[in-house]
């Protein structure tokens, strides 16, 4: 089940919602909060997977809940759900998934629970995916608008580029979001080492290790004319591992 929670300090507004919730498949409502203090201790009790947040709480900010509660968990899906229309940029700063003006239009509101469900199934999907093949030696990468299959032997070097990470193969690069230190645990079991802050590479494909610098190495594959930079310390780490 998918579990909502409702922010808002009229009545009327928390009913209204709850049923138009309750009437989607999966959906059930396990929080109603009126003041922000109350909203905070419920969502640490039932861990709701969205959130519906009214801008004004009797006088309270509903857009410093919302913080809370993205720094509670940063996968709540808010829905913030007001009058006051004049809030929305403000409100997508805090990444709301989307902003709902009263009175509600009841379609925007089911296509906004649609497509949280609709997200929900592919992310379980993929991670099925995943569990799947990681005993094959592959990994489920996440690209901006689609996933990736990777045959986790096939990498040569993982670096990361301008606020992403960008994973090379023989054939082909891959582009995503995951972190360097989330692809480095996924490879920990394989040959892969993080020779530097901004790289990862698979020992079995490296060709030649050059000086750069006088703490700094260059490192060269066979299968790629990519590059990556090596600390000195990892330097000495690689003359142990192949003594």
């Amino acid at each position: 089940m998918i579990k909502a929670m409702i922010v808002d300090d009229e009545p009327q507004i928390c009913e209204l919602l709850r049923k138009m919730v309750e009437r989607q498949p999966d959906y059930e409502v396990v929080a109603e909060c009126g003041s922000f203090s109350q909203a905070v201790v419920e969502f640490s009790r039932k861990r709701p997977d969205v959130a519906f947040v009214d801008i004004d709480l009797n006088g309270e900010n509903g857009l410093e809940c919302a913080k809370v509660f993205t720094e509670l968990n940063p996968k709540v899906k808010i829905i913030f759900a007001t009058a006051h229309s004049e809030y929305m940029a403000n409100a997508f700063e805090i990444y709301a998934f989307d902003y709902l003006v009263k009175p509600f239009n009841m379609e925007r509101v089911v296509r906004t629970l649609q497509r949280i469900r609709g997200d929900r199934e592919e992310n379980n999907f993929q991670e099925r995916i995943a569990q799947s093949e990681q005993h094959k030696g592959k990994l489920l990468i996440k690209g901006k608008e689609r996933a990736y299959l990777i045959d986790a032997a096939e990498i040569i070097l993982v670096e990361r580029v301008e606020g992403a990470t960008n994973i090379v193969t023989r054939t082909e690069n891959f582009r995503t979001s995951i972190s360097l230190s989330e692809m480095e645990e996924k490879l920990k079991a394989m040959d892969f080492m993080r020779c530097h802050k901004s790289y990862l590479v698979n020992l079995t494909k490296i060709s030649r290790i050059e000086p750069y610098g006088r703490w700094t190495y260059i490192v060269k594959f066979r299968e790629t004319d990519a590059t990556a930079l090596m600390t000195a310390q990892n330097f000495e780490e690689v003359k142990r591992l192949f003594a």
